[in-house]
């Protein structure tokens, strides 16, 4: 399988090349309009490289390859699903596919008119603990309600706030940022929202309560490393992941740099993430971005109180 990749310079492209070099695929092309590219030569050799847009697509459509793998921001999402859909690739982007809705439309039809694939990256599906945890759920008594604690605190310096994610017009904000695989989880996991609730809405910290058809969920989002709690900086652990379940912790903090591969192993094999998978998590982000922080309250994550 030949593949080309966009945004190659990104923070989360090594996880791609990772899983593209795991999978036995030949990266032949590349492009950032940024020339620090130097992990190009890791795993692949003599990938052609362009730091123009236009060059790169005159390339891919002349020179066809498989699949387009997009690492761009997350403005330039769209655009680059539809470059490469014109040049005949499938595509492979990174969350969120899209910042709203109304973009799905656009990017259904383009792959329908295309006759190719448009996946993304759901990697919180493929993780062995939250599949024994769906299971767990869906075996339960359909009437139980959980209690859940969703946190999760990765530590991000000033260079993340003056850079484009730190733009909510082309980031979407800290929750679509870094929180928008965790609401599709959620969705996953205890079915449709019923009711939501912000707490805390600003570049630092995203908090609120929302309610499933089978959970009651205080969440907590933040890129500061003051919320961390004591046991993650005796570490040395810069994240912090964690989800508990009626006040038993479920671990699935390990394994996060490995499940790209995973994502991208089921993909060929036919199973991947698609446009209607993305569909709710999307949603929800949307949602929070309109929606204004009310405070503290009982229902706030304890994280926030």
């Amino acid at each position: 399988m030949k593949f080309g990749i966009v945004g190659v310079g990104g923070y989360i492209a090594p996880r791609h090349l990772k899983a593209i070099q795991e999978c036995g695929g030949e990266l032949v092309v590349a492009m950032d309009p940024v020339d620090s590219v130097g992990i190009l030569d890791r795993d692949f050799h003599d990938v052609e490289f362009f730091l123009n847009e236009k060059e790169f697509e005159n390339y891919i459509t002349q020179n066809k390859i498989d699949y387009l793998t997009i690492c761009s921001p997350n403005y330039k999402h769209k655009e680059h699903i539809l470059m490469g859909l014109r040049a005949g690739a499938n595509i492979i982007c990174e969350k969120p596919l899209v910042l709203e809705l109304a973009d799905l439309e656009e990017i259904r039809q383009a792959e329908k008119a295309s006759g190719k694939t448009v996946a993304t990256i759901l990697q919180l599906r493929v993780h062995p603990s939250i599949r024994a945890l769906r299971d767990e759920v869906l075996a339960a008594d359909p009437g139980k309600k959980y209690q859940v604690d969703l946190s999760y605190i990765t530590s991000r310096g000033p260079w993340f706030h003056k850079s484009w994610k730190g733009d909510v017009a082309k980031s979407g904000g800290l929750p679509t940022n870094i929180g928008v695989h965790f609401f599709d989880m959620l969705s996953w996991l205890f079915g449709d929202i019923q009711h939501s609730e912000l707490h805390s809405g600003d570049a630092h910290v995203y908090a609120g309560y929302m309610e499933y058809e089978r959970a009651e969920v205080r969440w907590f989002l933040s890129v500061d490393r003051k919320f961390l709690p004591e046991k993650a900086i005796k570490e040395g652990k810069p994240t912090f992941r964690s989800i508990t379940l009626d006040g038993d912790e479920i671990e699935f903090s390990t394994g996060f740099t490995d499940l790209h591969t995973v994502v991208y192993q089921e993909l060929l094999r036919g199973r991947s993430f698609g446009v209607e998978d993305v569909k709710v998590g999307i949603s929800v982000v949307e949602e929070l971005r309109k929606q204004t922080a009310t405070g503290p309250c009982q229902k706030s994550h304890p994280f926030l109180k």
